[in-house]
């Protein structure tokens, strides 16, 4: 990878929306002046070029993880084996520790939303631009940029500059400056941060009926949009992690 002045193409898009300016695919000296400051923030050589030192820490590749042991829980996990895909599997047991879902009524209703809002564990991203947050106090997007910037991230979407100053005091690690680490590193555990955040687990832990379904719903996507999908889901983890 190297970028600089005079690239252009999608390469230089993806990145102008990284750094919340104009995606018009010419690196120009606009572009040069945001990555400058950038890569000083965050410890890397500031010269304005984007080489694979820098393209990778803004954009980290994945994070695999497909071995794990499954009975190290009080969870059904290994009947979901084959179910859900297995990196997604993997990173049930250290989310599951962080955030006391102990129970698998807790775990199906947390799957179940998280398969919905991410179409079955595919997307991460938010498909939308993120200019529609600009300047949403309410989300923190206090500085020019921070709608794409802070756009969703994660199985259930985490949004907005405050979300992942939070998030990332909460991980340990700087979302802010990489905010991509929520879709890479931490898709899962930003979801259950969200359900931890506005204290899901208690309407959780009051049943597998229609009623307590949709008033998980209600907490996740403000009213009950998807709602059969996301019934569906639930009775097919419910049943699985019960068999």
């Amino acid at each position: 990878m190297l970028l600089k002045v005079g690239s252009t193409g999608e390469d230089v898009k993806k990145l102008q929306r990284f750094l919340g300016i104009k995606d018009d695919g010419k690196f120009g000296s606009g572009t040069e002046k945001k990555v400058k400051a950038w890569q000083k923030a965050n410890g890397l050589l500031d010269d304005g070029v984007v080489g694979d030192n820098t393209w990778n820490k803004m954009f980290p590749k994945p994070t695999i993880v497909t071995q794990v042991d499954l009975s190290d829980t009080n969870l059904n996990l290994v009947k979901l084996k084959g179910q859900i895909p297995d990196n997604v599997l993997a990173q049930i047991p250290d989310t599951a520790k962080k955030f006391n879902i102990t129970t698998n009524l807790r775990l199906a209703h947390f799957l179940s939303q998280c398969a919905h809002e991410s179409g079955n564990f595919k997307w991460v991203v938010e498909f939308a631009s993120g200019k529609a947050y600009e300047g949403r106090k309410d989300l923190g997007n206090t500085e020019p940029g921070d709608g794409v910037r802070f756009k969703g991230r994660g199985y259930i979407q985490l949004t907005g500059r405050a979300n992942y100053t939070r998030f990332s005091a909460f991980c340990g690690e700087d979302c802010v400056s990489n905010p991509d680490l929520v879709a890479t590193k931490y898709p899962m555990m930003s979801a259950a941060y969200f359900f931890n955040s506005v204290r899901l687990w208690p309407i959780c832990d009051k049943g597998a009926d229609v009623n307590t379904i949709t008033a998980v719903t209600r907490k996740v996507n403000g009213g009950t949009n998807g709602l059969n999908d996301r019934i569906q889901y639930f009775n097919k983890f419910y049943k699985l992690l019960n068999s």
